[in-house]
């Protein structure tokens, strides 16, 4: 039976303990209910009373395909509210062999207290000395604790603008080939673990022990079809396999929803350059990889490695919103430009989506010119230095746009929007708007039925049936976030009968509990009840669910489509 530890960062003092009032819950059912048990939703993020939770999913530690997601909660620092962040890498495959599924992080070391690294053993845990990585870029720093630990080292991270506590620094995770390439991105978690002074979690690199299923045989029966599921739909095993999520560049740009120069337009004439087609072979010719996965037993692989002209690695998950938000979104269309502002921000840990939509607004606020991307990697930069300016970009979109006297601010929440614009995207508009994360496009993925006609056909940019399939979409994301489930299952789920029963069956034969579909459904409407039930007593009423006026008021070309949601029609997206 796998434990939570309690580690309490003034102290040093640790405990395991059962599962307790916790049991049955995993992933972002697991952290939700502890920060809405736990933290009080009036405390600042960044003080004592605020905790930060690390979790894998119910089928963490199982050989289920694309299970391998950890799920990282808090009070987010970017919204005020409540937060989880979702994450590839090793870790929650690694925490299960150490008879873990989830760490606490509680309390907060006094004012100036040096930086640890803590290394998690199976029945210990150590402070270790970070003096030699504190102030070091995520990669210079990995190496440094890969040559104490092993070359595939199970971490997770942060760069120095979480060392600063800026509002959109992220915390980094070690991916399959030992580097810390995979971001817990959205709302800030980096300062989060930056406010408690810890520079890295180290997990036991000896801990090499198998998490046994409770039924064998019946999980190997329900995992072999849930490959077969997930390698029988076009869109995982040819699509994103083949073009990473940057497939959906010329796909948006198409359908007219890709934003365009800070939302003003829904197509860009640089489309082409930055497209998943363009990516790949540009990849090929530079002999990197264009299938790749971010955790240990994805089958899926939409991600890649790039490489620079010369043949050498460059970065890796070279994701739409990446290649959207420094391109599209800011006039440029030089992939590796936009290859090197995505590695930037893995090295400083900032959150690619937020870091693009403050780069626009420097671009606003005349700070650097429209569509010049060498000043753009200049301002990345200055993030996690001494440089002001780096301190103010580092807090974000809506603090960087205060700084520069911006009015044309896309966030909810505080938290910047992603890469489809929700007036001709309608049903990720509504997903944008209600969900108590802040604009976030994986809270409900509504492009499925909108624009790619997966699980259905919900035409794009009239009302009818936004609401429903945003509701719906809300609560099946909480439930895959809770079992450590890859998003991107969403694809072959929809469109195929049996997958939520098998899914049901993986979670039986792993845990032996019997686990009904009706129980999964239930595990995601309950995470979301936790959720808004947090962001209520934070101060979160129904006015926070609603887009910025400009998308209201000014019509998106090509299709001239404007937001026309009230906050009244909204309230039925929520459960």
């Amino acid at each position: 039976m796998s434990k939570i530890l309690r580690i309490n960062t003034r102290t040093r003092e640790y405990r395991f303990e059962e599962m307790g009032k916790y049991a049955g819950l995993g992933g972002r059912a697991l952290t939700s209910r502890v920060v809405l048990d736990e933290v009080p939703a009036t405390c600042h993020p960044l003080s004592a009373a605020n905790k930060l939770v690390m979790a894998g999913g119910i089928l963490a530690g199982s050989t289920a395909a694309n299970s391998g997601r950890t799920s990282v909660g808090a009070k987010s620092p970017l919204t005020g509210g409540i937060k989880e962040s979702n994450v590839g890498g090793q870790f929650a495959h690694k925490l299960p062999r150490l008879g873990l599924l989830a760490i606490i992080f509680e309390d907060k070391p006094e004012a100036g207290a040096p930086f640890v690294n803590v290394l998690v053993k199976k029945d210990s845990v150590e402070f270790l000395d970070a003096s030699d990585i504190a102030g070091k870029p995520n990669y210079a720093a990995h190496d440094l604790v890969k040559a104490r630990y092993g070359e595939k080292v199970v971490t997770a991270m942060i760069g120095p603008a979480g060392e600063q506590c800026l509002m959109a620094s992220t915390i980094q995770f070690s991916d399959p080939d030992g580097r810390p390439s995979r971001s817990a991105g959205r709302g800030g978690m980096g300062a989060v673990m930056g406010s408690k002074k810890i520079k890295a979690v180290i997990l036991d690199p000896e801990a090499k022990e198998a998490v046994d299923m409770a039924d064998p045989e019946k999980f190997k029966v329900a995992r072999k079809r849930w490959v077969d599921i997930l390698m029988g739909h076009p869109v995982t095993s040819q699509g994103l396999p083949t073009y990473g999520t940057a497939i959906l560049v010329n796909i948006i740009n198409e359908v007219g929803a890709l934003p365009t120069k800070n939302f003003r337009f829904g197509r860009f004439d640089g489309a082409s350059k930055i497209s998943g087609e363009a990516m790949t072979e540009t990849i090929k010719a530079r002999k990197g990889q264009y299938k790749h996965g971010c955790h240990t037993g994805c089958v899926i692989q939409c991600s890649q490695v790039y490489n620079d002209k010369d043949g050498n690695y460059l970065t890796t998950g070279f994701e739409y919103e990446t290649i959207w938000g420094f391109g599209a979104n800011l006039l440029i269309d030089d992939l590796d430009d936009i290859a090197m502002m995505d590695r930037l921000c893995d090295e400083a840990g900032m959150d690619t989506i937020e870091m693009a939509n403050t780069i626009a607004m420097s671009m606003e606020g005349g700070v650097i010119p429209w569509g010049d991307s060498k000043a753009a990697i200049g301002l990345l930069k200055k993030v996690g230095t001494a440089d002001p300016l780096g301190r103010i970009l580092g807090n974000g979109t809506v603090f960087t746009a205060q700084a520069f006297g911006v009015d044309r601010v896309p966030v909810v929440k505080r938290q910047a929007l992603p890469a489809y614009d929700p007036r001709t995207i309608k049903g990720v508009g509504v997903t944008y708007a209600t969900t108590p994360m802040g604009a976030d496009h994986t809270a409900g993925y509504a492009v499925c039925q909108n624009v790619l006609k997966v699980g259905g056909d919900v035409p794009a940019m009239g009302k009818e049936g936004q609401i429903e399939i945003s509701k719906n979409l809300q609560v099946a994301t909480a439930a895959v976030d809770s079992l450590g489930l890859c998003l991107f299952v969403a694809f072959a789920v929809l469109d195929t009968p049996d997958a939520l029963q098998v899914i049901a069956d993986l979670v039986t034969s792993a845990t032996g509990k019997l686990t009904t579909i009706d129980d999964i459904v239930n595990i995601g409407v309950n995470a979301l009840k936790d959720e808004l039930a947090f962001n209520a007593a934070a101060g979160f009423t129904s006015k926070d669910d609603q887009l910025p006026d400009f998308f209201k008021t000014e019509p998106l070309p090509p299709h001239n489509t404007t937001w026309d949601f009230s906050t009244e029609e909204l309230q039925a997206a929520k459960v």
